[in-house]
């Protein structure tokens, strides 16, 4: 496809351009130079290279000049750090016409084919993060090196409700196999898009060769060297193309199911491409791959990924309505009230993440060592894993400690607690914690439901208190809702949202409000599907019934994850606070008492089935709902619920809400949040008679 730099301005002309740049070098033993393709957005490495229209434009421009010198071969590799991660999705979020989308997949095509087709040897240099596009061109290449220090190494299109559009569904498969593609392209994608480490990409297939990143280049150049002149050979795997890529198809199938539950395009069409790859037909390929960009840029379902995307990696980053991050103190030091697993947990993250002394307290000695070994343990399960130091591992080990004096605490800068989720038991250790700590040591709440305002009333410093409301488990979750009580003052909240950043959270403000946002918001979820089989609609039709969301788990699994107890609670708490919205089923109460955990149990040969003893206590009405009556109650309730909480001012806008469902409820990002899916879906002005977001945001714009 031929294209003036001009007219890709034209398709989008606020793209910051990766520019490419040729240069010639003499390699030992080559009688020719070397032509090298240096990759860069002219930015630091904290803004990775992408690809754009006009970037493609300059990549296709550099390799017809290095292509022209007729060098012994022409490598590609990146600004230091980053090699490139892929489209300028911006460019993809601004277009206005599905021939954009055609014009943009196929540009892609036709620059990386020109590594593919090429007769002089193509290296990939993957000197840093190489991620979707960027990790496309390097198998449009010939051969690839990697530096042991790449950062970031995927495609994570599938996540973002995308495919890899770029060679990348007919590329990898043919190189690696199906069953290693599917991973790549599937299931790590829809695992939180879980990147690849160097060692794992080398394994894979992926990479050739590994080298150390000190001389990555030098040692690049040498092997290139030995490859041209036939000195070094590169095996490649047999791929078989009958009955595994058969299997491969199949475990891709059942990976899309369980995680999208057929709601999200991007997979769908990724499933697709595979079956097509079998073929191994590029030029067929990468005409399915343009025309399927074509139709998912124009769709919904792909605005509402991207537009999770931004919340993530922006909005996220600057928390609306923090203060200003001046204000925020030093903390030296972190004490923890209880020393239960949640305690421990966290006890670990600030260790790991602050590198300052820990020290946890609890009512009695044996709970007290319990968490200073859990945290031993841990650290010696990541030197196990080597991932981290034996020195590392010592430090850590002698920076946590426990005590049964709160005294502990006089030199804290930063205290949290992690007890029984009961006002007055809150209150007690907070007035017991303010006896020994100096007037500005921070005191947080890890409270999932409780006022936090009320929780400081008795304090002499009210002021220095905060909500700090994780996730379980603590390390993986990324969300942490930073709540600010009525006198919580901006010095405190600064302080938060520092320490926030610091543990690599996502944070978001959040006004003192009952159960905040995540909870707020799933416990009225759920509390309409109970109330759904309260009336008479069976487990199986109310648990399956939010199935076309594509949710990471159906509601009566969320509910064994969470715990009964935890959920009552939480539903109890909200009942009191707005009974007319939040009730508490008596079947759960019921069921609670029992001891029950969860409603479903397995059988060896893992088929699923309602717990005899839960149908035995529960009582069920004579009212039977449908999947669609279940899903579309519960969906309206969500709609009502986060109107009031915008009304209230509990966040700042509906992105938060949107972000917090995202990292703390693992909403879809092929979603975009919940409030583009109740826009798109009309429920948001049917409840509330307008829409959350405008018009055009997490949607295709109107003509």
């Amino acid at each position: 496809m031929t294209i003036t730099a001009e007219e890709a301005k034209a398709i989008f002309p606020d793209e910051v351009v990766t520019h490419a740049k040729t240069r010639l070098i003499s390699v030992p033993g080559l009688d020719k130079p070397v032509a090298i393709i240096t990759i860069d957005n002219g930015l630091d490495h904290t803004r990775p290279s992408t690809f754009g229209p006009q970037s493609l434009v300059s990549l296709g421009a550099a390799f017809d000049e290095a292509y022209a010198a007729s060098p012994a071969a022409i490598a590609v590799t990146g600004k230091p750090f980053i090699f490139a991660v892929g489209a300028d999705l911006t460019a993809v979020e601004g277009a206005t016409d599905r021939s954009q989308g055609l014009t943009i997949g196929k540009l892609g095509h036709d620059v990386f084919k020109k590594f593919t087709d090429s007769d002089i040897p193509t290296f990939a240099f993957i000197n840093g993060a190489v991620m979707g596009g960027g990790l496309e061109l390097a198998l449009s290449c010939h051969y690839r090196t990697l530096a042991s220090n790449a950062a970031a190494i995927a495609l994570p299109e599938v996540f973002l409700g995308l495919f890899p559009g770029w060679g990348g569904t007919q590329l990898l498969p043919n190189l690696i196999g199906a069953n290693d593609a599917v991973t790549v392209i599937f299931e790590n994608a829809l695992n939180q898009n879980k990147m690849l480490k160097p060692a794992e990409a080398l394994k894979l297939g992926i990479a050739d060769v590994l080298f150390d990143s000190a001389d990555y280049l030098e040692q690049s150049l040498l092997w290139l060297s030995g490859v041209v002149r036939g000195e070094i050979s590169v095996p490649r795997k047999e791929i078989d193309r009958g009955e595994a890529w058969d299997a491969a198809v199949a475990r891709a199938k059942a990976i899309v199911a369980g995680k999208t539950k057929g709601a999200a395009p991007g997979a769908e069409k990724a499933l697709a491409l595979l079956e097509l790859a079998r073929e191994n037909d590029l030029e067929k390929g990468y005409a399915a791959e343009t025309e399927g960009l074509a139709d998912l840029v124009m769709s919904d379902e792909l605005r509402a990924g991207l537009y999770s995307f931004n919340l993530v990696q922006k909005r996220a980053k600057r928390p609306a309505g923090a203060p200003d991050k001046s204000l925020a103190r030093n903390v030296t030091k972190v004490g923890i009230v209880g020393a239960g697993l949640m305690a421990s947990q966290m006890a670990l993250l600030f260790l790991r993440r602050l590198h300052v002394p820990v020290v946890l307290t609890d009512i009695d000695q044996a709970r007290v060592d319990k968490g200073v070994g859990y945290v031993h343990s841990e650290v010696d399960k990541l030197l196990g894993k080597k991932r981290i130091s034996p020195d590392e591992a010592n430090r850590l080990k002698a920076l946590v400690s426990g005590s049964l004096d709160k005294a502990a605490f006089s030199d804290a800068d930063f205290v949290i607690e992690a007890v029984f989720e009961d006002l007055a038991v809150k209150q007690q250790v907070f007035a017991e914690v303010e006896e020994h700590v100096s007037p500005e040591a921070i005191l947080a709440t890890n409270t999932s439901s409780l006022s936090i305002t009320d929780m400081a009333s008795k304090l002499k410093h009210p002021e220095r208190v905060v909500g700090f409301h994780f996730f379980n488990p603590v390390a993986v979750m990324p969300l942490l809702e930073i709540v600010r009580a009525e006198q919580t003052d901006d010095a405190t909240l600064a302080t938060a949202f520092k320490i926030g950043k610091e543990l690599k959270k996502s944070c978001v403000l959040v006004k003192d409000a009952p159960a905040f946002v995540v909870n707020r918001l799933l416990t009225r979820f759920m509390g309409e599907v109970i109330k759904s089989v309260d009336e008479g609609t069976s487990f199986e039709v109310a648990d399956k019934a939010t199935d076309p969301l594509g949710l990471p788990m159906t509601p009566m699994i969320l509910l064994q994850l969470v715990g009964s107890a935890v959920a009552l609670h939480v539903s109890e708490t909200m009942h009191a606070a707005f009974p007319d919205r939040f009730s508490v089923s008596p079947n759960m109460k019921k069921f609670v008492a029992a001891g029950k955990t969860g409603v479903w149990q397995w059988d060896s040969a893992g088929n699923q089935t309602v717990d005899p003893e839960v149908l035995e206590l529960w009582e069920f009405g004579s009212s039977p709902l449908t999947g669609d009556e279940v899903k579309t109650r519960a969906l309206e309730a969500l709609a009502e619920e986060i109107r009031i909480m915008l009304d209230e001012g509990v966040v700042q806008e509906a992105q938060d809400i949107d972000l917090c469902m995202i990292l703390g409820a693992g909403w879809p990002f092929w979603l975009g949040g919940i409030t583009p899916y109740l826009d798109r879906s009309g429920i948001s002005e049917k409840v509330t008679g307008k829409r959350f977001l405008a018009p055009g945001v997490a949607s295709v714009p109107s003509a």
